[in-house]
């Protein structure tokens, strides 16, 4: 069963034009492996049914069809490296979750940055937050935070506005896309 929160977040991710990430724990769902997205889905929900844990894992990957889809949204997401080095699953799992991260950073609309460990501190040190934007004028970013029993939506101005700044300064510190690939590439070859 789906928190009652977020049927909310799927419905806004699907509308938005441009969503921005920071992700610590984990790989963002919309980049997860099936096997990735299993382990993980397990991992949280420990004592679900398996028909449980398979209706999150589809619901997942139903929603990653939005990042191929011609009228795809922009994503920009910024990783951790403590979300590329906790392994969830087996070595193979690992294996093929920095493959697939390789593979889709090459879309023309995915910008995924890796926000190595040394860097020590930075803006990011709050946790995983998403900034959704939409393509109608009138209707403000949106942040949301997922907290352990329900989700966060920030939606005014001053709200949207730090957490743009941290994402900037995210993507500024952060290796570029071609440099981010090369240390998913390191990774690989270590796993």
């Amino acid at each position: 069963m789906l928190p009652s929160w977020f049927p909310t977040y799927v419905g806004l991710e699907g509308a938005a034009s441009l969503i921005r990430a920071y992700e610590v724990q984990f790989v963002h769902g919309l980049l997860q492996t099936e096997a990735y997205a299993r382990a993980v889905v397990r991992r949280g929900m420990q004592g679900a049914s398996e028909a449980d844990v398979e209706r999150r894992v589809a619901l997942r990957l139903e929603r990653q069809k939005y990042l191929v889809d011609e009228s795809a949204p922009d994503f920009h997401i910024i990783l951790d490296e403590a979300a590329l080095r906790r392994p969830y699953g087996d070595r193979e799992v690992m294996r093929g979750q920095l493959q697939h991260l390789i593979e889709i950073s090459e879309r023309p609309n995915v910008r995924l940055q890796v926000m190595p460990f040394s860097l020590g501190g930075h803006s990011g040190e709050s946790g995983a937050f998403t900034i959704l934007s939409f393509p109608e004028s009138d209707l403000s970013d949106v942040v949301y935070l997922e907290q352990l029993t329900s989700a966060l939506y920030l939606d005014k101005p001053e709200d949207v506005a730090q957490y743009e700044k941290a994402l900037k300064e995210l993507q500024s510190d952060s290796p570029g896309p071609s440099e981010s690939r090369d240390l998913l590439r390191g990774l690989l070859q270590l796993s």
